[in-house]
């Protein structure tokens, strides 16, 4: 035998020879590709968003999209700001005294206030805002105090700074101050109004000399989650929260008076607010709750004073969670994901156990005394081609849904370009992780059906039980944690927020385990089968 025969680059050409002229073989990888594309078409192509915006032209229907921060990213920008405009820099100083809310007990919209109970939400908050005018997701900063994680300096939609902890109270007011120079705004608390705590700065470039600046008040929807062994269901409803200040005092040119949002409808109990829920004076009479038409019955302000205000607000200023509720994320063009991989891990099983069931893999072996070679040749083409035929299908199945989402009226949630990349070179890498595992399997048991269904049931099962809701949210999380169905961690694009509560489960594409740790977790477990595969055919007889 001439001494290049064993050569690793001769094995490779071998491998891939038999791989490609396998027309069975060729076949499942093309089928991996359309099932991939296709069954990611089938969600949108039979679906149609209810029409919120038509045309006045052409009639056609276009979804509506959340309020967006400047480089595309969807936020929540609902709350009641009381309000003047601040011409170059300055500050703004205001003692909030008082901070109270209610929310409804159960989840879901209230009727007057039957149901609604007092009590704030961990992020229920009020505080000073300065803001690059009034538009919904234009650029801002905020001290605030919120319901249980004390006060904060947030910025931007995503910047979070913690500050003095605690509540606030009669006996423990919270005094809240930020500055602005130039572009930069720094955010101070104190406890007592003399000594000043820095709590941190930002740079929000392109501001325009003037700005808004003021108090607000914002509460975020109460969820109540349900988990079962038939899924998990979530019910929300609005909530309220209503800040006292005082002491509200403007430094630096500030033209203009106060604009204070009249008290009005949209909140729990108000006419137009959820489910036409009973009037504003539809409420029990006692003077506090929703139905009343004391200061905190509805989203709104009242000046107490030159210099003193009650404010009341519902909603938040947040990233929006993408995923949970309308909207579609950019992943889900890639739910034939599952389709592809059980295709391509019957190739890879297949190309080992047909030539030990056609006695093959003696001719093979006798070619490359060296066994482990061997198997390494294969797993390095059909990584290599499972990679490709991942990256093809991917490529192509993400602007191929998208397309139609949006011809079908549906929105999609923004992702940066890397994170698409990322999501498309992760989903092939899924898929040529996944091959070698159920190479390295189908080496162990030496059984193409035994082969297949072991690596389905590792890494497919467990995926569509925690994301089809059919577990708890907490199994589901588990499952996608310590099994190989974590590597679809790697088609994530959405990130959860630590300060926007929302239903952060698999089942809303959201998973435990960070994209790339996600696949690592695959890769573990190839790597065992791998090795043990590597071991067996090298003791064991052909």
């Amino acid at each position: 035998m001439p001494a290049t025969r064993d050569g690793f680059g001769q094995l490779l050409h071998a491998e891939w020879t038999k791989l490609r002229t396998v027309r069975g073989w060729t076949i499942g990888l093309l089928v991996a590709v359309f099932l991939t594309i296709g069954i990611g078409l089938l969600g949108p192509a039979g679906s149609q968003s209810s029409c919120s915006h038509a045309d006045g032209s052409s009639g056609s229907c276009t979804a509506q999209s959340p309020p967006k921060r400047a480089d595309g990213l969807e936020v929540t920008d609902e709350k009641t700001f009381v309000h003047r405009t601040l011409s170059g820099d300055g500050s703004i100083t205001a003692r909030l005294t008082a901070l109270s809310g209610v929310y409804p007990a159960g989840g879901g919209s209230p009727d007057g206030d039957q149901g609604l109970v007092p009590g704030l939400l961990p992020w229920s908050k009020a505080g000073v805002l300065v803001k690059d005018g009034t538009a919904a997701g234009s650029a801002y900063a905020a001290v605030l105090a919120t319901g249980t994680h004390g006060v904060r300096m947030q910025y931007d939609y995503t910047g979070d700074l913690a500050g003095l902890p605690g509540t606030v109270g009669a006996a423990a007011p919270r005094w809240l101050r930020l500055t602005r120079e130039g572009d930069v705004l720094t955010g101070y608390d104190s406890a007592d109004g003399s000594t000043w705590a820095r709590i941190g700065s930002t740079r929000l470039s392109g501001l325009p000399r003037d700005l808004e600046v003021g108090v607000f008040a914002t509460s975020p929807d109460y969820a109540v989650i349900k988990n079962s062994f038939g899924g998990s269901s979530v019910n929300t409803g609005p909530s309220l929260a209503t800040g006292t200040f005082d002491r509200v005092t403007v430094s630096g040119q500030s033209p203009g008076a106060w604009t204070v949002p009249a008290e009005g409808p949209g909140a729990p109990g108000g006419p137009g607010g959820p489910a036409n829920a009973p009037g504003p004076r539809s409420g029990p009479g006692n003077g506090t709750g929703p139905g009343s038409d004391k200061p905190g019955s509805h989203p709104g302000a009242v000046a107490t004073g030159a210099d003193a205000f009650i404010v009341t607000g519902s909603g938040d200023i947040a990233p929006a969670s993408a995923g949970v509720g309308s909207g579609k994320t950019v992943e889900s063009a890639l739910a034939g994901t599952f389709a592809g991989l059980i295709a391509v891990i019957v190739v890879a099983a297949l190309t080992m156990t047909s030539e030990y069931r056609r006695g093959l893999i003696r001719t093979s072996l006798a070619a490359s005394p060296r066994r482990g070679r061997l198997l390494a040749a294969k797993a390095v083409v059909l990584g290599g081609t499972a990679f490709v035929v991942g990256l093809i299908a991917a490529a192509a199945a993400v602007p191929a849904v998208t397309a139609v989402e949006h011809s079908k009226g549906m929105y999609v949630f923004h992702a940066s370009t890397q994170d698409e990349i990322r999501m498309v070179v992760g989903t092939a890498a899924l898929l040529a992780v996944a091959a070698v595992l159920a190479l390295g399997v189908a080496t162990i048991v030496r059984r193409g059906a035994a082969a297949v269904a072991a690596v389905i049931v590792v890494i497919v099962v467990p995926y569509v039980l925690a994301t089809a809701s059919v577990l708890p949210a907490g199994a589901a999380e588990w499952l996608t944690r310590v099994t190989p169905a974590a590597a679809f961690a790697v088609q994530q694009t959405s990130k959860p927020w630590a300060q926007v509560v929302a239903v952060y489960t698999p089942s809303n594409g959201y998973y435990p385990l960070s994209p790339w740790l996600g696949l690592a977790v695959l890769a573990l477990y190839a790597a065992g089968a791998y090795a043990l595969a590597h071991r067996l055919l090298k003791r064991r007889d052909a």
